[in-house]
C-alpha cells in the first residue's frame, strides 16, 4: 500500500512576492546635497573672484615709478594703483599720479603737501614743513627730515607736490618761478591706493593723518582697492578648493569600493 507519511509535507518559503530579489536602493541624497553645495561653492567663488576684480579695473588704473623721490613709501621698479580722480577730492597728504605740462609732460607720482590758500614755510627749527602756520610731523620722510628752505603761497584751484625722499626728489621746490611751483589740480590722474608689484611689496597704502592738525582740507579716505584684493583672491581660492573637491571624493568613494 503506498501513501504519504504524516499526512503533509514540508514546503519552500515563497520568495516570489513584491520585491523579491531586488537589492535596496542607495540612499542619493548625500550626493545631490553634495553637488548642489559645490555648485553654490563655486558660483561664490566666480561671484567674488570677478567682482572684485571687475572694481578694480573700473576704479583704478596701474602706473610705474621709475625714479627713488617717493622711497620709503614707493620704490623705484614699483607698480602702483591709483584710484581714478579729477583733482577735486585731493586733499593734503594724498600721494597722486599727475601729469603737467610744465614739468615736461611726464606721469609723476608726488605727495600733497599743500592746497589752494594755503601757505606753506619750510623749515621750522625741527626740520618741519609749516602749514597755515602749524608745523607737520611727516613720519613717511625717507631719513627722517626735509631739505631745503623756501616759502610758498598756493594759489586757489592748484597744489603744491613733495616727494617723501626730501633730498632726492624732482618737485614743486624746482619749479616755484612758475606759480610758486604748484600745478592745477585738474592735472591729477589718480589717488595711489596700493602698490601691485613687486609681490613682495603687493598692498595698500594707508592714509596719513599728518596734515589732520591744519584742518580743512585733509587725505582722503581710502577706496575699495584693499577690499576689492581679498575678495577677488579669495573668490580664486575658493573657486580652486571647490573645483578640486569633485575629483577628490570620486577618488576616496572608488577607493572604499575597490577594498576588502
Amino acid at each position: 500500500m503506498s501513501g504519504t507519511a504524516g499526512g503533509t509535507t514540508d514546503q519552500a518559503p515563497d520568495r516570489t512576492g513584491p520585491g523579491a530579489g531586488a537589492a535596496a536602493a542607495p540612499d542619493t541624497s548625500g550626493g545631490r546635497l553634495g553637488r548642489v553645495l559645490q555648485g553654490v561653492a563655486l558660483a561664490l567663488g566666480l561671484l567674488l573672484m570677478v567682482g572684485g576684480f571687475a572694481l578694480i579695473a573700473a576704479d583704478y588704473r596701474p602706473y610705474n615709478v621709475p625714479t627713488d623721490s617717493m622711497e620709503p613709501t614707493v620704490r623705484p621698479g614699483d607698480t602702483v594703483l591709483a584710484r581714478n580722480s579729477d583733482g577735486s577730492d585731493i586733499g593734503r597728504g594724498d600721494v597722486v599720479v599727475f601729469r603737467d605740462s610744465e614739468w615736461g609732460g611726464a606721469l609723476m607720482v608726488k605727495r600733497v603737501v599743500a592746497v589752494g590758500g594755503d601757505t606753506l614755510v619750510c623749515c621750522d627749527a625741527r626740520q618741519r614743513l609749516t602749514v597755515n602756520g602749524t608745523p607737520v610731523d611727516e613720519p613717511y620722510l625717507a631719513r627722517g627730515y626735509n631739505g631745503g628752505a623756501f616759502t610758498a603761497r598756493v594759489p586757489q584751484g592748484r597744489i603744491f607736490l613733495l616727494g617723501d625722499n626730501r633730498l632726492g626728489s624732482l618737485d614743486s621746490r624746482v619749479h616755484l618761478d612758475r606759480a610758486s611751483g604748484t600745478v592745477p589740480a585738474a592735472d591729477v590722474l589718480g589717488r595711489v591706493e596700493g602698490t601691485a608689484w613687486p609681490f613682495a611689496r603687493m598692498g595698500g597704502i594707508d592714509r596719513t593723518a599728518a596734515f589732520d592738525p591744519v584742518g580743512g582740507s585733509r587725505a582722503s579716505r581710502p577706496g575699495p582697492l584693499v577690499a576689492a584684493a581679498w575678495a577677488s583672491v579669495s573668490g580664486a581660492v575658493l573657486v580652486l578648493v571647490t573645483a578640486a573637491l569633485g575629483p577628490a571624493a570620486g577618488f576616496l568613494r572608488r577607493l572604499r569600493r575597490s577594498g576588502p
